[in-house]
């Protein structure tokens, strides 16, 4: 067809990109030379990728098969502890009416409007040095920091001997490192020290002894 006979609708149809075809012709639609009708082909997903929107193929399994986004999944659930704070929390101090909480204190475990904190908090005291947070209905012990991006440490690093987050996990600082969850390093640790500890417990009669012939010796030596 020319552009003079060709059809308004057919101009304004997109043309398929050449790449775009070959996946459609991979997963069995339409006919080519070799491939019998009505042949089955396990189903695939397709989703656009957000970054530049072209269309990549899930699998069978379709969106399970992606990874967690741990780090999104932290913002997403800041968010929403933020919006039932706004509409729900109340200082836990205040006589009535209760004005609405500012600030939390997970050492005390309590929810306070910004005048009930500074006198629960009095200047110079040790209770002074209790750092804010949020005010929740449910206050979770506060785990470590990582120092460097501020988010609470899941792994160990045997490597590195220390600590990381998330984030630390996945730059290249820590790439081939042998890292394992907190949890499992600290259970590795604790059964090393309890086995040390008990040889040291069994060879204590053992060391005394020894102590006292080598102080029996030296006063010999004196002598």
């Amino acid at each position: 067809a020319t552009p003079a006979t060709r059809s308004p609708r057919l101009g304004r149809r997109a043309v398929p990109k050449p790449d775009r075809l070959d996946r459609l012709l991979k997963s069995g639609f339409g006919t080519y030379p070799g491939r019998k009708r009505g042949t089955v082909h396990p189903q695939t997903v397709s989703f656009p990728c957000p970054a530049c929107q072209r269309d990549v193929d899930l699998g069978e399994r379709g969106l399970g098969s992606l990874f967690r986004n741990l780090t999104l999944e932290r913002v997403v659930e800041r968010y929403r502890q933020t919006i039932n704070i706004s509409a729900a929390i109340m200082c836990q101090f205040c006589k009535p009416p209760q004005l609405e909480a500012t600030k939390g204190c997970t050492e005390c475990k309590s929810s306070f409007c910004n005048e009930c904190f500074k006198l629960y908090h009095p200047w110079g005291t040790q209770k002074a040095q209790h750092e804010p947070t949020p005010p929740t209905l449910t206050f979770r012990p506060k785990g470590l920091m990582c120092p460097e991006h501020k988010e609470e440490v899941t792994h160990y690093c045997k490597t590195c001997q220390r600590l990381v987050c998330q984030l630390c996990r996945v730059r290249r600082t820590h790439t081939s490192h042998k890292i394992t969850p907190v949890l499992s390093a600290y259970q590795a640790l604790r059964e090393k020290l309890t086995k040390s500890l008990a040889y040291i417990l069994s060879s204590q009669d053992t060391v005394q002894t020894q102590i006292a012939e080598l102080e029996e010796t030296v006063k010999h030596t004196e002598v």
